[in-house]
């Protein structure tokens, strides 16, 4: 599998004669609002496909993305339907993705679908990795597929990347290159906050950086509070360092929020903000900053660059305010408060804690060590165990 900077050159030396492709590989709620926001950027110059199994859901779904769009005046692309797409079938995700040849594929598939894991785990466990092996389950198959196909195509995942691309990596196996969400939904409420706090009337113009997983992205949001853990953090405004009260910030990060379909607009939005910063990079020559979970499979979130302002267009980890191990340290401290002790060597490991309130709050042992080959095993087992006994 290439790197993902040689991914990034390739596809600026592609796109000088041709549209860009993009596929959705499942037509949720993430897929719906992704395909809505991708057809109304106006962008002449991109083909988008969805694949799925269901073709007359999927139609209908794009039907009324593209009318509204174009009602808009905002629909330039053209969108195509790829039905019988089997995401437990690696030669269907095979097949199909060999037939289109993406340059970019989402996957924004989920293992237990019409259901948010956070509603059973949250207040139970208070932690969200119980759900890895339901996270990891469909992009291990999109990766393997994509593999046998010969893709090149740039890769963003959509579930836990925090710990299910390096779980990928760490098997030996291709894994995705973007994580999106996260860490990436903390990031406006705290310019919000920090807009508030500071009269600060353009917010948009603030400039975080910011090294954290999934658990804190979750806690602040919905407790305004870190749980005792000082984070890895730099605010500043027109290139000024600003030091505003962090346990205020935090703390006017808990905001209201829908608990249904409605929030995936949040991880619809990171797909589409790493889309743009892609194209942005090949075709235009722009500098990004964005922030992703598992990038280059690291565990835990990352503020990452993508420029493409020079001969070669180059993606790396944002360094500037602190180092790789600060950053590592830190996620890994976050982690396993979501009940991640550690990902090695093709094998996930559940913390001792998330055992024990597991067991008390559902009744059921989690193994310590979930290996790559017992990962169909585990998810199978949490669905039966946990899912359908208190998924309400």
């Amino acid at each position: 599998m290439k790197t993902l900077n040689e991914k990034l050159n390739g596809l600026r030396r592609g796109l000088r004669d041709r549209k860009a492709r993009v596929m959705i590989l499942g037509l949720g709620s993430v897929g719906n609002y992704l395909l809505d926001y991708l057809q109304s950027s106006g962008d002449e110059n991109l083909e988008i496909c969805v694949a799925g199994r269901n073709r007359e859901k999927m139609v209908s779904d794009v039907n009324i993305a593209r009318v509204a769009s174009l009602i808009r005046g905002q629909n330039r692309c053209r969108v195509e339907v790829r039905a019988g797409v089997d995401l437990n079938d690696i030669s269907s995700i095979r097949d199909c993705i060999q037939a289109w040849r993406p340059d970019i594929i989402v996957n924004s598939s989920r293992a237990y679908p019409g259901l948010k894991y956070g509603s059973i785990s949250w207040g139970t466990v208070r932690a969200y990795g119980i759900w890895s092996p339901l996270a990891v389950k469909y992009i291990k198959n999109i990766m393997e597929a994509y593999e046998e196909a010969g893709s090149e195509a740039i890769v963003i995942n959509t579930s836990y990347s925090d710990a299910v691309i390096p779980w990928l990596r760490s098997a030996g196996k291709a894994s995705p290159d973007f994580g999106s969400g996260n860490i990436n939904h903390l990031l406006p409420r705290i310019r919000f906050a920090v807009a508030e706090e500071r009269g600060i009337e353009d917010y948009w113009n603030i400039d975080v950086t910011y090294a954290v997983s999934h658990f804190h992205d979750v806690v602040i949001s919905k407790e305004g509070q870190t749980e005792g853990v000082e984070q890895l953090i730099d605010i500043r405004y027109q290139g000024e360092k600003l030091t505003p009260d962090m346990n205020r910030v935090f703390a006017a990060c808990r905001i209201p929020m829908p608990v249904d379909a409605r929030r995936n607009m949040m991880n619809a939005s990171s797909n589409y903000e790493i889309i743009q910063a892609v194209l942005g990079a090949v075709r235009q020559g722009k500098r990004t900053k964005l922030h992703c979970p598992g990038v280059f499979g690291e565990i835990g979130g990352y503020p990452v660059i993508l420029d493409g302002n020079g001969e070669d267009v180059r993606a790396y980890i944002e360094e500037t305010y602190f180092d790789m191990e600060e950053m590592r340290r830190k996620n890994r401290e976050s982690i396993y408060l979501d009940g991640i002790e550690d990902v090695r060597e093709g094998s996930l490991f559940y913390t001792d804690e998330l055992i024990r309130k597991a067991q008390r709050a559902f009744g059921v042992r989690l193994p310590k060590e979930v290996a790559f080959a017992e990962i169909e095993d585990t998810a199978d087992f949490i669905i039966r165990e946990i899912i359908l006994n208190y998924g309400g």
